[in-house]
């Protein structure tokens, strides 16, 4: 049985009942000349616009993203380090495409190499660090699938490092917010590194050919991509009011479009929607009766941060209610879900998150289990 009670109704009081924000529908995403897009809030997930996100799309440079995130990885893990000398191979300088005009058989650092990758998109730059991180770049590839098997994307399918085209080397919109999201989430140090406007190595000055950085403050990264079949491509994302959003346009038929797409894509997110922190993995919801146990309270909350996206002005409009089992009895171990909290939104279910046990409790004494049995019999 469950018993169900009142959490709260977010921040009412805040509010009076005259001064409630009024619902105003919120108008169709901006019409996109693009073979898929996606839009999506960083911190909830939350989709707020796409068209085909699913499909499977050549991915062209943005494949550097999965390149770059697993040398990041390589480094955390202490595999490498951003100040190992990489000697380029014959391979790697014979790349064609973008390059960052690495030479054959000298050596360069890998945090060049990563500033090559990302701002330069140097495909010369891609296969140096694949060889690095796993010996050859075929090998590298199986690293790739492994990893997006891991991040749960279902529709990708990696051959090499570099985007460069082949008929089994697939993503999709969806996938590549995914991605962006990890990447920005696990590596903020190097996701530095893709707002960077430029970057010169030997003696040759290039540009990031990510446009949107030099038209809009917000817009921090991400990476763009371009094949004669892929089309233009761009990942952006952008940060205003502690609001994050990721935006994915893949098959645009110009530089410019993929531009002027991705802009308005984050423009209507950020004008129509917004997005609060409810709830902190650490925070204790509430406490509970627990039977048979060597304590009898147990704390409970959530077991991560938990964040909703909700049209713009509608914060207070938010009724929460948690359901918590009616008769928790121990042992119960740290994480053992308990009940659950609900967020609706005129009387639409918009969040549901299970509550945990924010602590171990252990089986009490035979003493407390026979008192315990006697004082439930008179409940």
């Amino acid at each position: 049985m469950k018993i169900v009670t009142l959490l709260l109704s977010v921040i009412a009081s805040l509010y009076s009942a005259s001064g409630w924000a009024v619902a105003k529908p919120i108008p169709d995403p901006p019409a996109i000349n693009a073979t898929s897009y996606i839009l999506i809030d960083f911190e909830s997930g939350r989709v707020l616009a796409e068209n085909n996100p699913d499909e499977h799309i050549e991915p062209a440079s943005i494949t550097k993203l999965m390149t770059a995130y697993l040398v990041d990885k390589a480094i955390a893990d202490g595999d490498i380090s951003l100040d190992d000398m990489v000697t380029i191979s014959e391979k790697a300088w014979r790349m064609k495409g973008s390059k960052m005009f690495v030479e054959v058989g000298k050596q360069v650092s890998v945090e060049d190499l990563l500033k090559g990758l990302i701002i330069q998109s140097g495909n010369d730059a891609s296969v140096a660090l694949a060889e690095h991180v796993a010996g050859s770049e075929s090998a590298f590839a199986g690293y790739m699938n492994h990893q997006a098997q891991l991040l749960g994307m279902t529709n990708s399918n990696f051959v090499n490092s570099t985007g460069w085209p082949h008929k089994d080397h697939y993503s999709s919109a969806r996938d590549i917010a995914v991605l962006t999201q990890t990447v920005i989430r696990e590596f903020p140090e190097s996701y530095r590194f893709y707002k960077e406007r430029e970057f010169t190595f030997n003696e040759i000055r290039q540009f990031n050919r990510n446009r949107l950085l030099w038209r809009d403050e917000t817009i921090d990264g991400v990476k763009t991509g371009h094949t004669e079949a892929a089309g233009f491509c761009l990942v952006a994302s952008a940060e205003r009011e502690e609001m994050r959003l990721i935006s994915v346009v893949l098959g645009a038929e110009s530089d410019k479009a993929r531009t002027q797409s991705s802009q308005s894509l984050l423009n209507y997110g950020f004008r129509y929607f917004e997005t609060h922190q409810l709830y902190r993995a650490e925070e204790v919801l509430k406490t509970a009766r627990v039977w048979y146990g060597e304590q009898e309270q147990v704390s409970m909350g959530v077991g991560r941060d938990i964040h909703i996206t909700i049209p713009r002005g509608r914060y207070g409009d938010l009724d929460a209610a948690m359901e918590i089992d009616r008769e928790i009895s121990a042992p119960i171990a740290q994480g053992q879900q308990l009940g659950q909290v609900s967020i609706k939104l005129d009387d639409e279910l918009v969040l549901s998150e299970n509550i945990v046990a924010m602590q171990n409790v252990a089986a009490g004494s035979f003493f407390v289990r026979a008192l315990d049995s006697i004082k439930l019999m008179f409940r």
